[in-house]
């Protein structure tokens, strides 16, 4: 992370529930560094309710207005908020300090396999102790036997890299041990090689039919449908109103994740922002005020990359998360996807979402796994979740996908 100032995040937490809650930021800039924040926002359930952000391309001052919950660790979200901060390194001009500060190789990632006895909500149990403990799931591989056991394969990144020590990994078996409950269930934890990493991470193949109904934008369109999508944001380009950049004025929805859903397409475009002003009204809709350029300093005046960003807008907030319950007789495949960033990260909470969602339902969970495919030159992660129809629980098809669609969605 190199040196940073002690007051470079500050939190001040609210006294009163009916208030939101202060974050700053005061660190030297960098493209994408909104993105990154507000992705760790959302990481940790927290509601945005405003935002300032000012820079003048070197240093930045950020002010986010959020809402938490009791069980909100604010001290870990300040350490994880402070990681994120460039160095005072990097604004002096001193790179070469700060790439020498950067880790020479990507984290080591860790095969997870669990054995035990189903039971209902037993996926969404297990991912929620994953994620209290930060442990990134890259990918999951959940097989259900006729004798009622589960298979379960995690592969995960520990975002705290103290997997490799004996402590770190009893403290996740027990935590594992406390939420199965079977005295014959079976936990276990290796470092994952070259090897099992490539294999575990391999997506299944995807029907031509599921890209059709999912990645295609003219069926999107065509079949759109308010209960599990958003409708269309304003968008409006303004050059003339700043010597030096383009203004952006966004209405629209407002939803979990929105203001990462903003950054992280401005971060794709590497688009530089300077400023932000964000405000929601009446709890269901949000205005945004953005000014920024391009990664060469200049305004957006070409009138195809101005198209080219606002459709991209358009499509990230009327449609940030893709869901669809696919019918395979006998069974239903729940199929959720959501873009990747540029940078690799996927959207966190995801899969928590999802099983959460499904929890409430009481739909039994046959069989799970996490996937990335690359379609039309995007990369998606894509979860896949075949659930049980012979369970007696019928549940319709619209109200699975609405259910799944309000847990990822809303910020309840």
């Amino acid at each position: 992370m190199g040196l940073l100032y002690d007051d470079a995040v500050i939190i001040r937490q609210s006294e009163k529930e009916d208030e939101p809650s202060l974050i700053t930021v005061n660190c030297p800039d960098k493209t994408g560094l909104g993105c990154d924040l507000c992705r760790i926002i959302l990481y940790f359930g927290l509601t945005v309710v405003g935002t300032d952000v000012s820079t003048d391309g070197k240093w930045c001052y950020i002010v986010f207005w959020v809402v938490g919950r009791p069980s909100t660790r604010w001290g870990l979200l300040k350490k994880r908020l402070m990681g994120a901060c460039p160095s005072f390194w990097l604004a002096c001009g001193m790179s070469s300090y700060w790439a020498e500060l950067q880790p020479s190789k990507p984290p080591d990632g860790f095969l997870l396999k669990l054995c035990c006895n189903d039971r209902s909500g037993l996926l969404h149990d297990v991912t929620e102790v994953l994620c209290e403990l930060e442990l990134t799931i890259k990918t999951v591989k959940v097989s259900t036997t006729p004798d009622g056991k589960v298979m379960d394969l995690f592969y995960i990144i520990d975002t705290r890299e103290l997997m490799h020590t004996k402590r770190r990994k009893d403290d996740v078996y027990d935590r594992l041990k406390a939420v199965l409950g079977d005295e014959t269930s079976s936990c276990d934890i290796e470092i994952a090689g070259p090897d099992i990493s490539a294999s575990s991470q391999e997506p299944s193949f995807l029907s031509d039919a599921i890209i059709e109904d999912m990645f295609n934008i003219e069926m999107l369109e065509k079949h759109h449908d308010d209960s599990i999508a958003f409708k269309r944001p304003s968008i409006t380009f303004d050059n003339l109103l700043s010597p030096s950049h383009t203004l952006i004025q966004i209405v629209c929805q407002d939803h979990k994740g929105l203001l990462y859903d903003i950054m992280r397409t401005l971060k794709d475009y590497n688009i530089q922002i300077s400023y932000v002003r964000f405000t929601t009204k009446e709890k269901t809709e949000c205005e945004l005020d953005l000014f920024i350029m391009q990664a060469d300093g200049k305004k957006i005046a070409d009138p195809r990359k101005q198209n080219s960003l606002r459709s991209r807008l358009e499509m990230e907030l009327s449609r940030p998360i893709r869901v669809a319950l696919i019918s395979r007789v006998p069974d239903s495949e729940l199929v959720v996807a959501n873009p990747v960033e540029s940078s690799g990260k996927g959207r966190p909470l995801v899969f928590y979402d999802i099983t959460l969602a499904l929890k409430m339902l009481n739909k039994p969970i046959f069989r799970a796994e996490i996937g990335r495919h690359v379609i039309d030159d995007r990369e998606w992660e894509v979860y896949r979740v075949l659930l049980d129809e012979g369970d007696g629980n019928s549940v319709s098809k619209k109200e699975i996908e609405e259910t799944v669609w309000k847990m990822l969605m809303s910020w309840g």
